[in-house]
């Protein structure tokens, strides 16, 4: 019969997910019961004149979330070795929560259950409930809440984004008789950039472009 395969949570000292935090991970007592994932777009409304709802028009795709609930038990029923609940927490919080000196923040963290489960991320939350005492107050059982971000580096980010991102900077050949909103829908789906265009090449004119052979189309900043 094969043996539990518990939940581990291990730090890492890079946004690359490569270097680990010194010591071993750590591993679950008792595994959660459910494991939510969230993920979720946001949009700005937009409501042309003359019509009578607004429109959703794409704005971004905030980190997928996952959270779920771990219980710490530390009676000697579980694991006769794991008695010490002062201990565990510790031994938790140093991993996903406390500040690294060496990286100037939290450490990255990797979130773990078998071959399906794998959770790159960065830590929302953290809250605890402790549900069983000694007589002397010593808490014995704890259910921790907690909510993870995933993280992924810029560079990573810059490498999966489609080269028709406003994010990025394009340069772009001027088609005859193409005006700048024109471009602008051509280039990013979207003919409301073109201010800003004009603004970064100091264009005073943006619908008729000749003697104008190239543009230099910036990373835009979507609330302007």
């Amino acid at each position: 019969m094969a043996s539990l395969e518990l939940m581990k949570i291990t730090g890492y000292t890079d946004e690359e997910f490569q270097n680990k935090f010194s010591g071993s991970p750590y591993a679950f007592m008792i595994n959660p019961d459910n494991i939510k994932i969230q993920k979720s777009i946001e949009y700005n409304e937009q409501q042309a004149p003359a019509t009578s709802s607004a429109s959703q028009k794409y704005k971004s795709t905030p980190s997928d979330k996952l959270s779920f609930e771990m219980v710490i038990d530390c009676t000697g029923i579980i694991d006769a070795k794991r008695t010490d609940m002062a201990k565990e927490i510790t031994a938790l919080e140093t991993i996903i929560y406390t500040y690294n000196g060496k990286i100037h923040r939290p450490n990255f963290v990797k979130v773990q259950w078998g071959q399906n489960i794998t959770f790159n991320g960065v830590l929302d939350s953290i809250d605890i409930s402790y549900t069983l005492f000694k007589p002397d107050g010593s808490p014995l059982r704890a259910k921790i809440s907690l909510s993870f971000s995933r993280y992924i580096s810029p560079k990573t980010v810059t490498r999966t984004d489609a080269p028709e991102s406003p994010d990025l900077t394009h340069i772009v050949s001027v088609s005859e008789g193409m005006s700048l909103p024109q471009l602008c829908q051509k280039v990013w789906n979207d003919d409301s950039y073109y201010i800003q265009v004009a603004e970064y090449n100091k264009l005073n004119k943006f619908r008729n472009l000749n003697g104008i052979d190239k543009l230099i189309f910036p990373p835009i900043n979507p609330s302007n």
